[in-house]
């Protein structure tokens, strides 16, 4: 997303749009640590209801509390287990939010079968629906966020109406350790509820700013570099997996330090924003382009080489018969580029090999006069 696409005016369109490559990788990331810290949060769960008989609390409360924990730290080991396989399951963010404020609401409902004033007045089990809330900011997804908020938010207040209307009298929403329950204390919770959530919400969508920031190339609204070493280690598994073919080509805009020279650095911005303009024009699915600096460009191709060269090289031609006109009757520039390629799994292993080898190519190609594509060492 461009830079300049930023502030309140586009907070719900970016809150609700699908998270890019970058932000799922983040994501995965952040799944595996949600789950690692419900794990230990289960774990901490055990000793409670020891510790609530030893407080002279009920005996049939802690055998609720304690089932609880043990289908708590179950789940959390099975959760985890998916989770260390990252980005493999999509669904995963989903299915764990959905079970974290399941669980408080299952939690909840036992405790008011027991006595309705504690499964409407128990603060502990409660607070287990903010912290799931909580968790998704670290999914980087305004989506996950604001289901799992709206889901506590309805399984809450359709808890507290139900307890209401199937006491039978006022005496079972009063307790000496609990209080008494109302109407108005389950109001102020599910308020309390939005409140957390309207706030998750906007940490999550200042977190995918940050993150834009740092992966987009302010000038042409390109991924950069930084994109592009946390997004090709996903397209090289997912090539791996499917048995394909995959080729990076590094682009150099042939003299554009003299072009700026020529028509000044403002209208030299406009035309490396017109040659972005034509080669994205021209760029098929699958293809990934970024800015790596300068008049330096790296385009990512799920194809073999020989295939990507023709690719490439009809790019280079297109893009020299377009030329860029810096003000209305200035004589046409012409913008060219040269380029090298190198392919996985021939010419490296990894992004740096890749990049190296393709450099190579691409300083031969400069040598050999320019505006021109090597797919191969001479």
């Amino acid at each position: 997303m461009p830079i300049a696409n930023s502030g309140w005016r586009d907070f719900w369109p970016r809150l609700l749009e699908r998270p890019d490559a970058l932000m799922l990788e983040l994501g995965a990331g952040g799944e595996l640590l949600v789950s690692q810290m419900r794990a230990v949060l289960s774990l901490l769960l055990l000793p409670l209801p020891l510790i609530n008989v030893l407080g002279g609390g009920k005996l049939e409360e802690s055998l609720i509390g304690l089932f609880g924990a043990v289908f708590a730290i179950v789940m959390s080991l099975v959760w985890l287990a998916l989770a260390r396989q990252r980005g493999r399951y999509r669904w995963l963010p989903w299915i764990t939010a959905t079970y974290d404020v399941s669980m408080t609401t299952l939690v909840l409902g036992l405790l008011a079968w027991s006595s309705p004033v504690i499964g409407l007045n128990s603060l502990v089990v409660w607070a287990f629906y903010l912290i799931a809330i909580c968790m998704t900011a670290l999914r980087n997804d305004g989506r996950l966020t604001l289901y799992t908020g709206l889901l506590a938010l309805l399984e809450y207040a359709l808890l507290s109406l139900s307890i209401f209307a199937l006491v039978g009298s006022p005496d079972q929403l009063m307790s000496l350790d609990y209080g008494t329950a109302t109407p108005g204390t389950q109001i102020q919770r599910l308020v309390l509820l939005a409140m957390v959530t309207g706030i998750t919400t906007t940490i999550v969508y200042r977190m995918q700013r940050l993150v834009d920031l740092s992966g987009t190339d302010g000038l042409t609204g390109l991924p950069n570099r930084t994109w592009l070493a946390h997004r090709f280690p996903g397209m090289l598994e997912t090539t791996r997996g499917q048995g394909g073919s995959l080729s990076i080509c590094l682009l150099n805009l042939d003299h554009f330090r003299r072009i700026n020279d020529e028509i000044g650095h403002q209208a030299g911005d406009r035309a490396l924003r017109h040659a972005v303009d034509v080669l994205q024009q021209q760029l098929e699915e699958g293809d990934f382009l970024s800015r790596l600096g300068g008049e330096e460009f790296a385009l990512l191709m799920p194809l073999p080489i020989g295939r990507a060269w023709e690719r490439l090289d009809s790019m280079r031609r297109t893009t020299a018969s377009q030329p860029f006109l810096s003000d209305p009757g200035a004589d046409p520039l012409r913008v060219t580029f040269s380029a090298g390629i190198a392919s996985w799994p021939q010419d490296g292993a990894d992004l740096s090999q890749l990049l190296r080898r393709a450099d190579v190519r691409l300083r031969q190609a400069k040598l050999e006069g320019r505006n021109r594509v090597l797919a191969r060492d001479l």
